[in-house]
């Protein structure tokens, strides 16, 4: 099945987030993970941080901010991938949720955008 535009566009700002991601020394350890709450977007390590990164594509601000669309709803099904990637593994790692925005080409990285 042919993907839409906006699922193209949303492809594109993964890819360009991954980039951005891996240039400032993150090791990608998933993309598009999925697990039954739903699908991560990227998960990456940096030192001893994990991060899970919903990535939100934009071409303009007429919706509002990229970050604006992820409300209590998608925050919440992010939690639960993470505590599902986890279970039944040792964890030494502190766990942060990130929202990076894909604006025009620019990219806005918001680390800590929302906690647990």
């Amino acid at each position: 099945m042919a993907m839409t535009f906006r699922q193209l566009v949303g492809r594109r700002g993964e890819r360009a987030a991954a980039k951005y991601l891996k240039d400032k020394g993150y090791r990608i350890i998933a993309t598009n993970f999925r697990c039954p709450f739903g699908e991560v977007d990227i998960i990456a390590q940096k030192d001893d941080v994990v991060a899970f990164v919903e990535v939100k594509t934009r071409s303009g601000t007429s919706f509002g901010m990229p970050n604006e669309a992820v409300g209590a709803d998608r925050r919440a099904r992010y939690i639960a991938c993470a505590k599902y990637y986890f279970s039944g593994r040792q964890t030494d790692f502190t766990v942060r949720f990130d929202i990076i925005e894909v604006l025009k080409g620019e990219i806005n990285h918001i680390e800590c955008a929302f906690t647990a």
